[in-house]
Parts: C-alpha cells; sequence; structure tokens
C-alpha cells in the first residue's frame, strides 16, 4: 500500500511539473493589439469587432484606429506602431517592398467596389467614354489603376481624359455641382452621390468590365497585413483576429440595419439610409489561405504588367502570403 501511495505522489508531481512546464511555454498575450483601417468598406467588416471592443466583450484587447488615407497608415507600420492593417493591395505589396519583406497579408477584406456614376444616358459601354472626362481619385490608387487597366484593354485609354481629385468626397462634390460630369468612385460614395442627386445612377459597373477583360482574376481591393516580426511572436493572436474579423464580416453582411447603424456612429457613413443602401453593395469578405493567395497574386500580376511602379516595383515573394 505504501508503495503504491509513493507511486500515485510522483505521477502527480510529474502531472504538475508537466502542466506547469505548459503552461510557462504558452504564455498568453496580454497587450494591445494596435488596428488600422481606412474610412470605407475596409473598415466595415470590423464594425461588430469595434463594438463588441468597446464593450469590453472580447478575449484579445484591441485599439481600433481609421484614416481617410493609406499614407497616414504606411509608416505607422514601418515605425512599429501599428500591428495589423486593413489597406489597399496595391499599398501592402509597396510595403512589403519597402519593409524587405517585413509584412505578411492576411486576408482579403474588400473585392471589387467601384462604379462609374452619372446622369448620362448615353453611356451604356466602355466604348460611350471617348472623349469624355473621367473625376476620380488620386493618381496609382486603386481607381486608377481599375479605370486604366480597363480603357487600356478596350484600346481607348489615350481617348479618355482623366480629372484626378484628392478624395472620394471631393468627386461626389463635382457630380453634385456639374450635372454633365461623370464620376468613379467607391461604395459607399457611390450610394450617397445618388442620394443628394436624383438624377444620378450607375452607367458602368467595374467589376463586371474588368471581368470581361480578365476572367481569371477579379478586383482586389483591400487587404489585411501584419507585421511580420509581430505575427511570428504571437501566432495565437493572429488566428483569434482573423476569427474575430470572419465573424464580424458575417455579422455585417447579414445584419445591414444594425451594422448601418455602427457605420454612422463611427462616422464611416454619414446617414443610416446610405449605409443601408451601400453595404450590400461593398463586397465586404474575409478571404483567407489558399484562395486568397490565388486572388490576390493574380490582381497583383495585372498591375505589375501594367505597371510595376503600382506594387513596389517587383512582385512579392512568397513570404508576402501567410
Amino acid at each position: 500500500m505504501k508503495a503504491m501511495k509513493k507511486v500515485l505522489s510522483i505521477a502527480v508531481c510529474i502531472s504538475m511539473v508537466f502542466a506547469i512546464m505548459t503552461g510557462c511555454g504558452k504564455k498568453q498575450f496580454e497587450g494591445t493589439v494596435r488596428v488600422a483601417s481606412l474610412k470605407g468598406p475596409t473598415s466595415m467588416g470590423l464594425l461588430e469587432l469595434m463594438e463588441e471592443s468597446e464593450n469590453k466583450k472580447t478575449d484579445l484587447n484591441y485599439d481600433f484606429q481609421m484614416y481617410t488615407g493609406a499614407d497616414e497608415i504606411l509608416p505607422q507600420i514601418i515605425q512599429g506602431q501599428v500591428d495589423i492593417a486593413l489597406i489597399p493591395s496595391n499599398a501592402a505589396a509597396n510595403l512589403y517592398q519597402k519593409t524587405e519583406g517585413g509584412v505578411e497579408v492576411i486576408d482579403i477584406n474588400t473585392l471589387g467596389v467601384l462604379y462609374m456614376v452619372a446622369a448620362d444616358d448615353t453611356i451604356g459601354s466602355v466604348d460611350d467614354l471617348k472623349g469624355k472626362t473621367i473625376v476620380l481619385t488620386g493618381q496609382g490608387t486603386t481607381p486608377d489603376l481599375v479605370l486604366t487597366y480597363i480603357l487600356e484593354q478596350n484600346g481607348i485609354l489615350n481617348d479618355v481624359n482623366l480629372d484626378f481629385r484628392a478624395e472620394a468626397t471631393e468627386v461626389v462634390s463635382v457630380l453634385s455641382e456639374d450635372g454633365s460630369a461623370i464620376g468613379l468612385l467607391p461604395q459607399p460614395f457611390v450610394t450617397a452621390a445618388c442620394i443628394q442627386n436624383e438624377n444620378l445612377k450607375v452607367v458602368l459597373d467595374m467589376n463586371a468590365l474588368w471581368e470581361e477583360v480578365n476572367p481569371d482574376c477579379g478586383i482586389v481591393t483591400g487587404v489585411t497585413v501584419v507585421r511580420k516580426a509581430f505575427a511570428e511572436e504571437n501566432p495565437d493572436v493572429v488566428k483569434k483576429f482573423l476569427e474575430d474579423h470572419k465573424n464580424s464580416v458575417e455579422f455585417v453582411n447579414g445584419n445591414v440595419d444594425e451594422a448601418a447603424a455602427l457605420a454612422v456612429k463611427r462616422e464611416i457613413v454619414a446617414k443610416e439610409p446610405i449605409a443601408k443602401k451601400a453595404i450590400p453593395n461593398c463586397s465586404i469578405v474575409s478571404i483567407t489561405g489558399d484562395e486568397m493567395k490565388k486572388s490576390l497574386k493574380g490582381y497583383l500580376e495585372v498591375i505589375y504588367e501594367k505597371n510595376p511602379a503600382f506594387i513596389g516595383g517587383s512582385l512579392p515573394e512568397e513570404d508576402f502570403y501567410y
């Protein structure tokens, strides 16, 4: 009996030591996950997660910050002030080159969201844009890349004038003031412009036009990147964020009325009616793994063939894909 008790005691001690060693080897993350995103569709997928985090209902402690331009976010990633960022896909490729492979893409958060808006009833095809002026946001951004690619593939790039503005709100202003203007806008600005001026309407779907000239690869507007050093140190945190992001995206797409209210609360959209109409057309997703890699890689290859400078001069290596 004494021998049996001794054996049991030893077994218990070994179990306790093993448990302590296991616990020490798997230290729980106690810091703050700093997340930056752009005001627009890329942030809309985070709406429910932002709300849950604010109400202390998330396992991780998040700090969400939204910006109007990617140029405000990129330096913070480089300097280690942001851990995870939701940015345009070509900006992510540029960042990969600037940091010499210091970031990884963990998911695609937004697909095609671009539409041509005008009051002109004569525009029904790409050819109808010959001799026209298109108002759009900054040179080298996603709208510019998508439009010039489509025009080029249809052989009319030199027949269309491009008028660049700093922000989408400026394009909306032009459309509201000039009844003959044609604008290229992403959602939710498309819906906002059409509500402000009832004569405006979507005349061309850029996503459909892209697929006509490139059926093997759709538009990948926005992706989520993580600093590689952060991911290597905290793989469980990245995994948990991806779960949280996916759940938030599903909530937003499945509960439009509630998501619209949150979009107004976060000042992404000015009014709920605009958000309600826009969200179903914002192509909000959370695509990971092989599907993410195939879609993003194909999209970046198209951009690279058009102008390598748009993605930092060369295509990202395999370690760009998480």
